[in-house]
């Protein structure tokens, strides 16, 4: 009997061949529970908010941002106005000045020129008196009047911040330079020169280019005033 037990052999004891599943899976399971602890805790946790997306922003034109000047303020503007007048005086004194050379090159003691037939004549004249031919006898009155008149200009520029009155005075402070130019330096005498004058219409006073720039000045002081607007900018209604 045992020789034949020999033989067959002794068949495997079943618990013996249980035991490697249950420990695989006992180890599963132990592999298990520490990772589904881990989830636990994980699922308990409060999820991290996401941080915000920063929005892109549009580009800086720097070409823009150059472009883009402040506004000129008052001081800025009075100082153009004041330009435009010391402007328009200068051109209206160099056209007189130079006029009255050519015509004392060119005309005096020479026969008028027709310039448009009668009714128009270039005639070189000397004018002791005020414009137009008026006042002979109070050359150095209408001396100083001229100077005070450029005194006045030249100290309401400062508060001069209206284009039209800086034309206006403008006209008005060449034409007086020109004439005071000639009561100084031209004959008979310092502050008692007479003016050269050469334009001779019809029927009308002979008068020169620095005569034309005061009474335009004048005129146009004239129709502001009329206007409300004062050399400020300022406008008023009465």
């Amino acid at each position: 009997m045992a020789e034949a037990e020999r033989i067959i052999g002794t068949p495997d004891i079943p618990e013996a061949e249980g035991a490697g599943p249950e420990q695989s899976a006992s180890g599963s399971e132990d592999g298990r529970r520490p990772g589904s602890e881990d989830g636990q805790r994980a699922a308990g946790e409060p999820k991290p908010e996401a941080e915000p997306t920063p929005e892109p922003q549009a580009p800086v034109d720097a070409e823009a941002g150059a472009d883009a000047e402040p506004e000129p303020g008052p001081q800025s503007k009075g100082r153009r106005k004041i330009a435009v007048l010391f402007g328009v005086a200068l051109f209206a004194y160099a056209l007189d000045l130079i006029s009255k050379m050519i015509v004392v090159a060119k005309l005096e003691h020479h026969e008028p020129i027709d310039v448009v037939g009668d009714l128009l004549r270039f005639n070189a004249i000397r004018n002791a008196g005020a414009a137009f031919g008026m006042g002979e006898a109070y050359t150095i009155i209408f001396t100083v009047i001229a100077a005070a008149v450029i005194v006045v200009i030249a100290r309401l520029a400062r508060k001069l911040y209206s284009l039209p009155w800086a034309i206006a005075l403008g006209l008005l402070l060449g034409g007086a330079l020109g004439n005071l130019t000639d009561r100084i330096f031209r004959s008979p005498g310092v502050f008692k020169g007479a003016v050269v004058d050469f334009i001779a219409p019809k029927g009308f006073a002979v008068f020169n280019l620095a005569d034309s720039a005061i009474v335009c000045g004048g005129i146009l002081i004239v129709l502001l005033s009329f206007r409300g607007l004062d050399p400020d900018g300022t406008v008023h209604k009465d």
